[in-house]
């Protein structure tokens, strides 16, 4: 599989995903944004609070699976990439990054 190098916007990092990695990311990102779209429709319609509450909680437990993928994938390669070239500073990142999901 071919490797693409993702810019982050908001530093100079990148990582490199398969094109794999990539398509099962954004398909769990799609699905959200469906069901986000979802709920906007709901609020539209004047739909029940509690079908909306549902409804939210379940875009929640799909963005919390979307992080422990993304999380995973990001252990195995960026952090173990680093430590193994002696970048220990990332294991203070990870940390950061752990306590803000933790939220």
């Amino acid at each position: 599989m071919e490797n693409k190098e993702m810019k982050c916007h908001c530093c100079d990092k990148t990582t490199n995903r398969s094109e794999e990695q990539r398509k099962k990311l954004i398909n769990r990102l799609n699905r959200i944004e469906g069901q986000i779209r979802g709920i906007k429709g709901m609020i539209e319609k004047d739909a029940y609070c509690n079908d909306i509450l549902i409804q939210s909680a379940a875009v929640n437990a799909a963005v919390n699976a979307f992080n422990r993928e993304l999380l995973s994938s990001h252990i195995h390669s960026c952090v173990a990439r680093d430590i193994r070239n002696g970048n220990d500073e990332v294991i203070d990142e990870l940390v950061t990054t752990l306590q803000k999901l933790m939220k």
